[in-house]
């Protein structure tokens, strides 16, 4: 099953049930209007919006809307709880090391996971504002799962069985800004602006047998200015599967129904288990400018590609085995705050 949800001016939009082909959708019933709502009362809900997406692909409504990403906030425009957490460790061990910062051995067995702000989300097409370009604005490309109510201290395998949807994530960072918050010792804030989310939200049976181990096995695309940056396989190098993510967030609290839990941003490291190689030298890429910098670094002595600047345009999209967008893209251009108004 696919959901959207539609802006209609309310906080939380109207939820959709979008065809698998991503060409039509249609509202979902009043019971459900919101995804929140749905989430809420997933198990008796769901089996309806299950048999409204069954008829929609097998063109049994009248009425339908066509899709349009442009018209979508994110599946959740806000959302009670935004934990990120970093599964990919060879990530958290490049940009550590861009900073000159040691990565203690725990983190290859105690998850990193930070609290994200929750209460606005960039739809998929939205802008992303930037005021300060030396800010050193970078995407990061990353999966996403959507829980149902969580008990406290849940193990991780039984915890696979809270996900609810998966969904693609943006998750914006300003890089020059970290170190310093970093310093202070009570994390991010500042340095972590909006995180944008996929068009549509996906139940995990839609990936089929791409979806096993609570790990989505299928290279994540991103691009910039329509120039490739990664294709990266995200259930490869994935340290802590999203059971263990959630199982984590769960340990001393409950997680309330439409929790988003995010994997950190895909990373795989090399064939000779170095950092990998850019698309255009023969490897997978980077699904984030710090990593691209950090190698530059190691190869050349310093960082050659700027972060993002205003006008830039990033894609995150992840396709199928047949070449089908399972997700719909992101899609923001970097811009002025006034610009984004």
């Amino acid at each position: 099953m696919k959901l959207a949800t539609l802006r209609d001016g309310s906080r939380d939009g109207r939820l959709l049930v979008v065809s698998r082909d991503l060409g039509r959708a249609t509202p979902a019933p009043q019971a459900a209007r919101t995804l929140q709502r749905a989430l809420d009362d997933w198990a008796a809900l769901a089996p309806e919006l299950e048999s409204l997406y069954a008829e929609l692909n097998d063109g049994k409504i009248a009425g339908t809307l066509a899709f349009d990403p442009r018209e979508c906030a994110s599946p959740l425009p806000r959302a009670h709880q935004w934990a990120d957490g970093s599964a990919y460790v060879n990530h958290v061990q490049l940009v550590r090391r861009a900073r000159g910062a040691q990565m203690p051995d725990s983190f290859w067995t105690d998850p990193l996971m930070y609290q994200g702000g929750s209460d606005g989300f960039l739809g998929p097409t939205d802008p992303i504002p930037l005021a300060d370009e030396g800010w050193g604005c970078d995407l990061e490309a990353e999966l996403a799962v959507v829980t149902d109510d969580v008990p406290m201290g849940v193990d991780a395998h039984r915890a696979r069985d809270y996900i609810r949807l998966l969904m693609l994530v943006n998750d914006v960072s300003l890089r020059n800004l970290i170190s310093g918050e970093l310093a202070k010792g009570f994390g991010f804030f500042q340095s972590k602006p909006a995180s944008s989310f996929s068009p549509v939200a996906v139940t995990p049976d839609e990936l089929g047998d791409a979806w096993r181990d609570a790990k989505v096995h299928l290279p994540l695309r991103s691009a910039i200015n329509g120039r490739p940056l990664g294709v990266p396989q995200a259930g490869v190098d994935m340290t802590f599967d999203f059971g263990r993510l959630i199982a984590h967030a769960a340990r001393t609290r409950r997680l309330g129904a439409g929790s988003i839990i995010g994997s950190g941003t895909v990373s795989n490291r090399g064939p000779d288990g170095g950092p990998g190689k850019p698309i255009g030298d023969g490897g997978v890429g980077y699904s984030c400018l710090a990593e691209v910098r950090t190698v530059e670094t190691i190869l050349h002595g310093g960082p050659k590609t700027p972060f993002l600047r205003w006008g830039d345009t990033v894609r995150i999209e992840m396709l199928d085995a047949d070449g089908r967008s399972l997700f719909g893209a992101i899609e923001q251009t970097v811009v002025r705050p006034e610009s984004a108004a």
